[in-house]
């Protein structure tokens, strides 16, 4: 069940994932925010920076980190258009993020439940809250339009 603070958070992810698909990326957007306000925002762009690591959640990561002069971001949401994979969901872990918010299950490689569930493993020292779902035919549809083009 999803929220409307949610959905306005995931539409803006969607933006986001607007500017990856401009630039010939996978179309990923992702938005951290704490209460009401940004912290950081981002989106795919693994190959504009030469960087496997260049997720949509690992640059929004990165730019909270140095936004709040720490790497640990508690009592934050991530909104992102795709469910995380392991590398992304390992560093939600770490950077102790709250909670996930995703658009579209990745069945493939999902690591927040649909293929592994990294972020509530109980083997690990921290678990978040995740809703999945939430404006996930637009999300999941933005992905399969930037797939059939590739083809």
């Amino acid at each position: 069940m999803s929220s409307t603070a949610d959905e306005h958070w995931m539409r803006h992810a969607l933006e986001l994932a607007g500017h990856a698909q401009a630039a010939g990326e996978v179309p990923v957007g992702a938005v951290l925010v704490r209460g009401d306000a940004i912290v950081a925002d981002g989106w795919n762009c693994p190959i504009a920076e030469s960087d496997p690591t260049a997720h949509a959640e690992i640059l929004t990561l990165r730019a909270a980190g140095a936004a709040l002069g720490n790497y640990r971001l508690p009592d934050t949401t991530l909104y992102v258009t795709m469910e995380p994979c392991p590398m992304c969901a390992g560093a939600l872990v770490h950077a102790r993020v709250s909670r996930l918010v995703f658009g579209a299950p990745d069945l493939r490689a999902g690591a927040a439940g649909s293929v592994f569930e990294l972020v509530r493993a109980n083997e690990l020292n921290h678990r978040l809250d995740v809703t999945g779902g939430v404006l996930e035919s637009e999300c999941r549809e933005r992905l399969q339009a930037f797939f059939r083009a590739r083809r």
